[in-house]
């Protein structure tokens, strides 16, 4: 559904009325990527794609606010600039899932972001590139400490059934590929919460193991891997010796009792306890300094897929799942035999049901075409095998009461309600806290303490509130209770200064940049495993540090001494020498690392790798303006504002060259190699349409005779190259007398 007016009132008077009238549940708006608004009112006045959408579907695009006008740009136009802010999105979480182990959305969230992504791309093929997320798995594995190698077979992701109706249409669709009017026979696996990984054995024996990564090479986690007591060194010899080469796939995972046994260890260390058990397999395997064995040997592998070494005889995925029982590999006890989709839907029922019971998590089903012959005829598109799917599980709810909400403060200032609920077990796990968010959704929710309220564990991963119990409310106020309607405070709870909320803003903020709370977090992002990775400054020494007065802003760090250490509580001679020579190491590191330890906002792993290398050095960074850094691929407006606010701010500025000062320094980052004197040199491409090679090896040329590939056009650009299907980019390059050429007139500019 789109609606397309020329002057804001009359689309909000259609928007808002529209809907109601012809759909059974009301519509909402939403402003992409976080936030969803219920009035006009709360529409930014800066430019800002809308999407409509019912509650839990995926939302629609219908165009852009900009100011007071609504700009009922091609449909093209419009869908080009979602599909950019949601790949940069994706990205971001991808790295925060895979490479950093702290994933800040919920599987649903991040499922609908992808679906909406493929969705668009479907529509306007031409708006699907090599790199998109619906093209990769996982997250670049680059700079993240570990050896890395390629996967013989690439390791692929699977796509997802969330209900009966799409398990069917996946059957519906293998069938028609096959020409099948037969039921198929169904592998049925629980599918596990865990990391995946691949083991490699040659002439018999372990050789390496391997993370997903990008699906295409993976980090080298050998060592960590010959720890887990469930990896065999090497497969037996008898019935039959083994293939020369073999690899099996599955999952590393934590079982509960070993969860809630480590992280009471955590606890009485006074260490942060793992907020599950994906995060605590994930961050045991992924090790490099201090491995701690106990949590490594507290780590199951259990099997799932022979990718490479199937013996000859073997003709189905069960039959490969009985030789890796043979060669002595952990493989799920519940895995079955379907016959149709039917058998599939009542296998899912079934574990469904005995969810609880097991002794791992896991979030949903494996459906497999078991027949081998058939997998192979179906084969795989760029992300996702056609013969498999995962049936997703829905979240687990319980009820519970809200007995309290405190208020945390993060590093930028924002202030995050967190419910204190009545401890309850859901999905496995003991949950006591839920965010809350942001005003605007407790509000929404009309979320109160005292209440009773619905709680799931979204993606089985982070606790949220679903809704409340009004007939509970209505109970307890009858009984005397006060349950007033709450609002966040009008004072910081750490530093005391008056808290604002920005109009457009849906957060509210301590804008006291002296503020111990943000400072706390800075000084724990700062060194962060992502950023200067500076070991033994955990969040113990960090309170010490800032309570103690020694630290009252990022450069202090670098001005400690052992002696003024020693002198706090629990700093031993050897911890301060320590943590000395870890502020040591940490001075010499790279700039995107250091732009993640700066703590620019919207400026993540992927984007800060994007901006040093796009500008080599941090000068011509803090030199670039808004639009020069917004010609960059990837990089959208708030991202660009972002960063040139950040490096304007002279309280950033002094603390960065303070931070120089001290010693922190890195290499310039190598640009792309270019001929300084190329025929192209100082002109600037953008790239439309469907080209006879793939995108970037355009740009590599491009790029190799001196000029520059940019996304998106403006009156710099010198030169469009249209390929076939070129969309709206023509009508605009002519609009901005940029000249316009095919592959040919390309060819004839080398």
């Amino acid at each position: 559904m789109r609606f397309f007016y020329r002057d804001r009132p009359s689309f909000l008077s259609a928007l808002l009325s529209a809907p109601t009238a012809a759909h059974e549940a009301p519509w909402v708006i939403s402003l992409p990527p976080s936030g969803v608004v219920s009035s006009a009112s709360a529409l930014a006045s800066k430019r800002a794609s809308v999407l409509l959408h019912r509650p839990f579907e995926a939302p629609t695009l219908i165009g852009f606010f900009c100011g007071d006008a609504y700009l009922a740009d091609s449909e093209i136009e419009i869908a080009g600039s979602r599909v950019g802010d949601l790949s940069a999105e994706i990205r971001r979480h991808n790295s925060l899932y895979y490479r950093e182990d702290r994933p800040e959305v919920t599987d649903a969230e991040y499922d609908g972001l992808l679906r909406e992504l493929r969705s668009l791309e479907e529509q306007y093929p031409e708006l699907r590139r090599p790199d998109s997320p619906t093209q990769r798995v996982g997250a670049s594995v680059a700079g993240t400490g570990f050896a890395t190698a390629a996967h013989k077979t690439p390791m692929l992701s699977l796509d997802n059934a969330m209900d009966a109706d799409e398990m069917r249409a996946f059957d519906q669709r293998i069938r028609r590929m096959l020409d099948r009017d037969d039921d198929l026979e169904y592998m049925a696996e629980p599918k596990l919460d865990g990391s995946a990984v691949e083991l490699v054995y040659r002439d018999g024996r372990f050789s390496q193991g391997l993370t997903r990564g990008d699906g295409r090479v993976g980090e080298d986690v050998s060592a960590n891997l010959r720890q887990i007591p469930s990896i065999p060194d090497a497969l037996p010899e008898s019935p039959e010796p083994p293939p020369e080469f073999v690899s099996v796939r599955g999952e590393v995972v934590l079982p509960l009792e070993a969860f809630r046994t480590l992280n009471a260890a955590r606890r009485a260390r006074e260490l942060e306890p793992f907020a599950n058990p994906r995060n605590a397999a994930a961050g045991s395997l992924r090790q490099i300094h201090d491995i701690d064995l106990l949590r490594l040997r507290s780590l199951e592998f259990r099997a799932y897929a022979l990718a490479e070494g199937t013996p000859e005889a073997n003709a189905s995925q069960w039959e490969n799942l009985e030789t890796l029982r043979q060669w002595n590999f952990l493989v799920s006890p519940e895995c079955e035999t379907c016959q149709g989709v039917d058998g599939a839907i009542r296998f899912y029922a079934k574990l469904l049901a005995r969810r609880s019971d097991l002794d791992v998590e896991i979030d949903g089903v494996v459906i497999k075409v078991n027949p081998l012959e058939l997998q192979h005829t179906l084969g795989a598109l760029s992300r996702s095998p056609r013969w498999a799917i995962a049936y997703k599980f829905p979240p687990e709810q319980v009820a519970t009461r809200i007995e309290e909400i405190d208020i945390q403060v993060g590093r930028t200032g924002a202030l995050t309600p967190v419910a204190k609920l009545d401890p309850v077990r859901v999905g496995g796990v003991t949950v006591s806290n839920a965010t809350l968010h942001n005003q605007d959704e407790i509000n929404r929710k009309d979320i109160r303490v005292g209440d009773t309220v619905v709680v799931q564990r979204a993606g089985d991963v982070i606790p949220q509130i679903v809704r409340v119990l009004l007939a509970e409310r209505e109970g307890r106020i009858q009984e005397g209770a006060s349950l007033k309607p709450y609002s966040l405070p009008s004072a910081c709870p750490i530093c005391g200064g008056a808290t604002i909320r920005l109009d457009g803003e849906s957060v509210t903020r301590c804008p006291n940049l002296d503020c111990p709370a943000q400072l706390k977090n800075n000084l724990r992002h700062l060194a962060g495993r992502g950023a200067l990775d500076i070991d033994g400054l955990g969040e113990k020494i960090v309170d010490l540090l800032v309570e103690g007065g020694l630290v009252g802003r990022l450069s202090d760090l670098f001005t400690l001494e052992t002696e003024s250490l020693r002198a706090l509580e629990r700093m031993g001679e050897k911890s301060a020498a320590n943590l000395i020579a870890s502020l040591e190491r940490a001075k010499k590191t790279s700039l995107p690392r250091f732009l993640i330890a700066l703590g620019i906002p919207h400026v993540g792993a992927t984007m800060a790798e994007v901006l040093a290398h796009e500008f080599g050095d941090l000068e011509p960074l803090m030199a670039a303006s808004a639009a020069e850094i917004e010609e960059i691929e990837g990089v959208g407006t708030a991202i660009a504002e972002s960063v040139v606010r950040f490096f304007a701010d002279s309280s950033n500025a002094a603390e960065i060259q303070r931070l120089r000062a001290l010693g922190v320094h890195w290499a310039p980052v190598e640009a792309v190699a270019t001929d300084t004197q190329g025929k192209l040199r100082g002109f600037s491409f953008v790239l439309t349409g469907t080209l006879s090679s793939p995108r970037a090896e355009f740009k590599q040329r491009i790029e190799a005779a001196g000029g520059k590939v940019v996304g998106s056009l403006s009156k710099k650009t010198r030169f469009l190259v249209a390929g076939e299907n070129p969309g709206t980019k023509l009508q605009k390059a002519n609009d901005l007398g940029v000249e316009i050429v095919d592959e040919a007139g390309l060819e004839a500019l080398f």
